[in-house]
């Protein structure tokens, strides 16, 4: 199952979080949660790991539209994003795929939802390629 997509940026790891935040800003998402990977693992098991953080993005309208077409997708809710130290010193920054509500849930309302912030998130991933 294809439950996300990428793009690779070139340029500081905070830089690119910083971008990727004004990026989804721009496209009427805020962002809920921060969760610092590097740190939690750090901190909870010793373990070093690269940069890496799971950003929780909602775009509030569209999040509206879809609980009320059903209200447990907000089990699927916010859009989380990624952002990780890539192998080449570049950043890699992950979306998951908004599709993915509509292949776990029958409604038909909850596609045009999915539709709408994958185009958004698309455009998101092609203003970080800029």
């Amino acid at each position: 199952m294809n439950y996300g997509f990428t793009t690779t940026v070139e340029g500081a790891f905070d830089t690119t979080v910083q971008r990727v935040v004004e990026a989804l800003q721009a496209e009427g998402f805020g962002v809920l949660s921060d969760i610092d990977l590097q740190k939690a693992m750090k901190d909870k098991l010793g373990k070093d790991i690269a940069p890496h953080r799971i950003l929780g993005a909602c775009n509030p309208a569209l999040a509206y539209k879809a609980l009320e077409a059903e209200v447990d997708v907000g089990l699927l809710l916010p859009c989380n994003v990624t952002v990780r130290a890539g192998d080449d010193g570049n950043v890699v920054v992950g979306f998951l795929n908004p599709e993915i509500m509509v292949q776990l849930t029958a409604n038909p309302a909850i596609r045009e939802v999915a539709a709408a912030a994958s185009a958004r998130l698309h455009r998101v991933r092609d203003a970080l390629g800029a």
